[in-house]
């Protein structure tokens, strides 16, 4: 019994180590502006779909509810922080339904199986980051009206997200491979 109580307790404490480790890698993936046409992309939608993709939906979505409560206490994780504010008043601006779709999207990420067919896994993953797209309009669409929502809130960013879909499409048969030999 004290070798199996032993394994619990390492499992629990690898789970808090991974899920703080990929909540610093959201907040850093959320500071990185990368130049790209037509507006400077980060690559937060990547990292969320990435751990969903990489630790599961239970996991994923325990790491991304801790990276949005770090946020809402304040701490400066999401993007535009601390420029634009900090806390509440950030998460309840034109940003929350795009903060609120990350639990989405890595619920749906993490619950897919993938395989090393590079289109069905790209379509999984354009469904998943879809999710932060429509809570995010559906959201954003308060602050803009409906007739400016998508020209705002996902037109400028369709190419950047083409690019990072894309990339981690051709990167899941390698986390696949690491999967398989080293369990999370």
């Amino acid at each position: 019994m004290e070798i199996i109580r032993n394994l619990k307790e390492i499992t629990f404490l690898k789970g808090v180590f991974l899920t703080l480790s990929a909540t610093i890698i959201l907040a850093i993936s959320a500071k990185i502006k990368i130049p790209f046409y037509p507006v400077p992309m980060t690559m937060q939608t990547f990292v969320v779909l990435f751990i969903g993709v990489i630790f599961g939906w239970k996991l994923g979505l325990v790491t991304v509810s801790l990276y949005l409560f770090e946020g809402l206490i304040g701490l400066p994780v999401f993007a535009g922080t601390p420029e634009k504010g900090m806390g509440l008043s950030y998460f309840i601006g034109p940003t929350m339904g795009y903060l609120i779709g990350f639990l989405a999207a890595v619920f749906l990420s993490g619950f897919f199986k993938y395989s090393r067919n590079y289109i069905l896994n790209f379509l999984k993953l354009m469904l998943s980051v879809s999710l932060i797209y429509i809570f995010g309009m559906l959201w954003l669409s308060n602050f803009t009206g409906w007739e400016k929502v998508f020209m705002v809130g996902a037109q400028p960013f369709l190419l950047a997200e083409l690019f990072k879909i894309s990339l981690l499409s051709i990167l899941i048969p390698q986390i696949l491979r690491l999967k398989s030999t080293k369990p999370i």
